[in-house]
């Protein structure tokens, strides 16, 4: 009895070797069917498929297992080759952690923007005057910062609300940079626009609702500059990282990635910060992230909490709204710091940063 014992385990065991061996052989075959999908830009999942394979398998299957037993080793076996295929996925990837295991750091003007120090880019949502962006640069000067933001084209959600002064609002821009020494970021809207605005800024924004203007993101990769892209409205860190890789892949390495916040089914504020995202996108990517604290609340009363926060978990840099009277904004009113909320705010900041330096 003990002897057939034994044997039958033998045996047992040899079946084990042949399975692991078929196993892997499959996996192989599922890495090269992978690789093909992402040269023909297939969905690497492919549900109608799986399904066929199932019916194959179990069509005139007679057996001890019951055939749903059978159906979840297979559906185990085909979810393991898909893992297999988004691994490979992500090292092929340019923007990959494995691609490239050592961070990238973005120059913009002399500020190395993922160096492990956290940066800041403050101003108004939009350009409005001269008079009302050199009060904020002041301001930003006297911080000791170097980044400064400005909208001159305003993708807004109604067509009659302010939408910038466009090249004229760029050139304000660069007016007033260039009298304090900052370094200007701002959202560019259109492939077309890329051209002239690089003249005017140091770094190109790419908005939430263009992160998937693929067309805008290629002439963003094309061009010699810094970019900011921000994270879509409802976009997966997926697809997030996929629209860097689009820049990325013209040759424009440097980028720098901007959770802003998406939309869920809560209120209680604009969007609803993923603070989440963050790790993920430094454990997946070599680029460095900011987090927008404005767009992602709506409010005033929240930015110094999540800023904190973002700090906390590890951002690279924080962006966020000031304007010399919010009251009389033509944008985003509500969510924009004043001249001594802004004081107020970046005093507690300071606080963090002696303490991360001590």
């Amino acid at each position: 009895m003990s002897k057939d014992l034994s044997e039958l385990r033998k045996q047992i065991d040899e079946i084990n070797m042949q399975m692991l061996e078929l196993i892997n052989e499959r996996g192989r075959i599922a890495q090269e069917i992978g690789k093909v999908k992402i040269s023909q830009g297939v969905n690497r999942y492919d549900p109608v498929r799986e399904r066929a394979m199932l019916n194959k398998i179990t069509e005139d299957y007679e057996g001890p297992y019951e055939v749903s037993t059978i159906q979840h080793i297979f559906k185990e076996i085909f979810k393991a080759a898909l893992e297999l295929q988004e691994d490979d996925h992500r090292k092929a990837l340019l923007v990959s952690r494995k691609k490239q295991p050592q961070d990238t750091i973005v120059n913009v003007k002399g500020e190395e923007v993922g160096n492990g120090r956290p940066h800041f880019v403050f101003g108004p949502c939009a350009v409005e005057s001269y008079e009302q962006v050199a009060e904020v640069a002041k301001a930003v000067k006297a911080k000791g910062l170097k980044l400064l933001r400005g909208g001159a084209f305003k993708p807004r959600t109604s067509p009659y609300d302010f939408q910038g002064l466009g090249i004229e609002g760029l050139k304000i821009l660069k007016q007033v940079a260039d009298e304090f020494d900052l370094a200007t970021i701002s959202e560019i809207v259109t492939p077309n626009d890329i051209e002239k605005a690089v003249e005017y800024i140091d770094v190109i924004q790419i908005g939430a609702r263009n992160m998937q203007n693929f067309e805008l993101l290629k002439a963003a990769g094309q061009v010699n500059k810094p970019v900011l892209l921000k994270r879509g409205l409802a976009a997966t860190i997926d697809e997030f990282i996929n629209a860097a890789e689009y820049i990325m892949a013209q040759g424009n390495g440097q980028i720098i990635l901007c959770e802003r916040g998406i939309r869920t089914y809560e209120k209680a504020t604009r969007n609803t910060l993923d603070i989440s995202a963050v790790p993920i996108l430094k454990q997946e990517t070599h680029l460095p992230v900011f987090v927008d604290v404005t767009h992602s609340t709506g409010r005033r009363d929240l930015l110094l909490p999540t800023a904190k926060a973002a700090l906390a978990i590890g951002a690279d840099g924080v962006m966020a709204e000031v304007h010399p009277d919010p009251a009389v904004a033509l944008s985003d009113a509500a969510q924009q710091m004043d001249l001594n909320q802004f004081d107020a705010f970046y005093a507690e900041i300071e606080k963090i940063l002696q303490l991360q330096r001590a």
